[in-house]
């Protein structure tokens, strides 16, 4: 399987990959590889076990990974995931705070794979990364809820002409832009902003002298109650509402908009959204080496020139 993947890879020129997508149930981890580095994130099992149980399968797991891709126990990074509940969000599991760059289709970037439970680049979103580079050539493109850039990285890639990326995190706002310079690009023809998006998009709205994008992504959390905000962010209570304000006051006629979320119960509000030609596009962006198909929903839509 390991072997499989790796040459799978290799054709297309990516180092981040999925080997292990938790194809058994009794095993509930997936297994990522990041170049030489590999990450595990470890799932709440459904089957009831003891804690020195899951110790051991931890343990055998480590084992067969370190076998199977001859690497040492000191290269694996292991995280835990369980569902939050309410208002609960993930907290940092670390204070490593070191950052490895790693290639996906001619591109680098910056990964963190010990101190938070994502690692700043999301590969199930690979082929959507690509579709936006694709579009973009000569394009003003807007990225929101940009978190590390990547899709700037892929549009700037693409020749888009300028972009403007927003994000309320620091962190990730000061990691998309070395992400940028990583690759060679302008952080004056590619601004990074860090702001509430929803706060941003009612604050810009009334500014005559706003800029007018052809070229949007929208890929905001699920659920977000930081102290920075001004309101709740709830993405099947607000995506309407920012949807059509992205139409209204900041598309450019012929523009396209990609939007997309983790959310497994999400319900997408179509009669309530004014773009035309809206396209679920969710079975055509999971690669292959994601075998669970709700991983991620993505649409994609146009404004009529």
């Amino acid at each position: 399987m390991a072997k499989h993947w790796k040459k799978w890879a290799r054709k297309r020129n990516i180092e981040c990959f999925r080997i292990y997508d938790r194809d058994i149930p009794q095993v509930p981890v997936c297994v990522d590889l990041y170049g030489p580095l590999c990450h595990i994130s470890v799932y709440k099992n459904n089957y009831e076990i003891s804690d020195e149980d899951k110790i051991k399968e931890n343990e055998e797991v480590s084992r067969i990974v370190c076998e199977t891709l001859s690497i040492d126990p000191n290269q694996i990074f292991w995280k835990k995931r369980e569902p939050k509940k309410g208002k609960e969000q993930y907290e940092k599991q670390s204070e490593q705070s070191e950052l490895f760059e790693v290639g996906e289709n001619g591109l680098r970037f910056y990964v963190n794979l010990s101190d938070y439970v994502d690692t700043g680049l999301f590969l199930d979103h690979r082929i959507t990364r690509d579709l936006v580079r694709k579009e973009s050539k000569g394009k003003k493109f807007l990225n929101l809820f940009s978190y590390t850039g990547s899709f700037t990285v892929y549009a700037a890639s693409g020749g888009a002409v300028k972009s403007l990326s927003v994000d309320l995190s620091n962190t990730y706002s000061d990691w998309a832009e070395e992400n940028l310079k990583l690759n060679g690009f302008s952080l004056t023809k590619h601004r990074v902003f860090k702001a509430d998006v929803m706060e941003w998009l009612r604050h810009e709205r009334k500014n005559p002298d706003r800029e007018k994008y052809d070229l949007i992504v929208v890929d905001p959390p699920t659920f977000s109650n930081s102290k920075k905000m001004a309101e709740i962010f709830d993405i099947q209570k607000d995506h309407a509402e920012i949807l059509n304000t992205l139409y209204i006051d900041f598309a450019l006629p012929g523009a396209v908009l990609f939007f997309s979320t983790n959310f497994r119960k999400f319900e997408f509000s179509k009669q309530a959204v004014l773009w035309d030609n809206v396209k679920d596009i969710s079975k055509f962006t999971i690669p292959e080496d994601f075998r669970n198909e709700k991983i991620h929903f993505c649409w994609k839509m146009e404004k009529p020139i």
